[in-house]
């Protein structure tokens, strides 16, 4: 919890309060998107937010704000902590946020508020600063960690725990594999698709780390990530061209040069560089945990998004808008501080 009262000119003491309030924005930010309907202008002062837990007593038991206040208190927190940080990304510590990251945060979080203008704006802020992209022509294709905890493109690191374990643990690995539509966007000369995957013995593709040196996926903030943010609002915005130049400048870097020649993706209108930098958002940022943001932003905008799962012989569908994209919140978290469940 951040202490409120005035600090020093200290550069240690101003690092640290930095640090302190963009993680509790960070984690302000991952809690609203899990148990929170999407950002909805109209809306958001009264849908059901998080708990805002501001001060340090324990015995305190904070009601649940609005989406409008959650949003608000985690902006609010960045915006002070982007003051308070230095600058630049400490090589070897890419835990520790930076300017760089508090403004990659921001790109992040008004993205999924569909504040295209503000998301462009600190999306170019965190590039100005920081734009390097990986050539993974540098990295090793048959390796089962092809990157390693200082991967260069890393703004701020951070990666799934206990959840995705259970989730590989229940059931051999070889018994599921991500989604062949998925891994059918992927060009065969997409070094993608031999860096972030590997077959497995039933023929299914299972996931590699990505951006981290071990098995647990990688959901932090790095440059990739900027450069569609940027594409996405310039797209939208009507610069098509400058869209799909940021695009293809990353593109080029995930490029087999032992296949088939690169060649520029092209779009014949506004309506079709938004749907390919959409499409690069779905094989760049697997994995990352901003799927589930972007389905619900996106399904606002009626894009009609239907997820369809098969288990076993039993097929489920989670519709467009449907409230299963607001997660239940824990019935012990329910038990001990009374906050309001949601509708299911």
């Amino acid at each position: 919890l951040i202490e409120t009262r005035e600090i020093s000119n200290d550069p240690d003491r101003k690092r640290i309060k930095g640090w302190a309030l963009f993680t509790r924005a960070y984690a302000f930010y991952a809690l609203v998107s899990t148990f929170s309907k999407a950002y909805e202008a109209t809306s958001a002062a009264s849908d059901l937010g998080i708990p805002l837990k501001l001060t340090a007593g324990i015995d305190e038991i904070a009601m649940r704000s609005s989406v409008k206040e959650s949003y608000d208190q985690i902006i609010k927190d960045v915006l002070a902590s982007s003051d308070l940080l230095q600058q630049d990304i400490i090589p070897g510590k890419r835990n520790r946020p930076s300017k760089v990251a508090a403004f990659a945060l921001l790109a992040r979080v008004y993205l999924s508020m569909r504040n295209y203008e503000q998301a462009e704006m600190y999306a170019s802020r965190s590039l100005a600063i920081y734009s390097t992209l990986t050539s993974f022509q540098t990295l090793n294709k048959t390796s089962q960690i092809p990157f390693t905890f200082d991967a260069e493109e890393v703004i701020y690191f951070s990666r799934i725990l206990n959840e995705y374990n259970e989730l590989i643990l229940a059931r051999p690995t070889n018994t599921y594999g991500i989604s062949p539509d998925l891994i059918n966007l992927y060009d065969p000369s997409d070094l993608r698709l031999k860096i972030y995957f590997q077959k497995n013995t039933l023929n299914n593709y299972n996931i590699k780390p990505i951006n981290t040196a071990n098995a647990f996926p990688f959901t932090g903030l790095a440059t990739d990530e900027m450069y569609l943010i940027k594409a996405e609002c310039l797209s939208r915005r009507g610069e098509k061209s400058e869209a799909m130049e940021l695009l293809n400048k990353l593109l080029k870097t995930r490029w087999d040069p032992d296949g088939k020649a690169y060649q520029d993706v092209l779009a014949s209108s506004q309506e079709a560089s938004l749907d390919e930098i959409l499409k690069e958002r779905r094989r760049a940022l697997v994995f990352r945990s901003v799927r589930w943001t972007d389905l619900k932003r996106l399904n606002l905008e009626g894009r009609n998004i239907k997820i369809t799962r098969k288990i076993e012989d039993q097929i489920y569908e989670l519709m467009p808008n449907s409230p299963l994209y607001v997660l239940p919140i824990p019935e012990d978290e329910i038990t001990l501080s009374g906050i309001q469940q949601n509708l299911r």
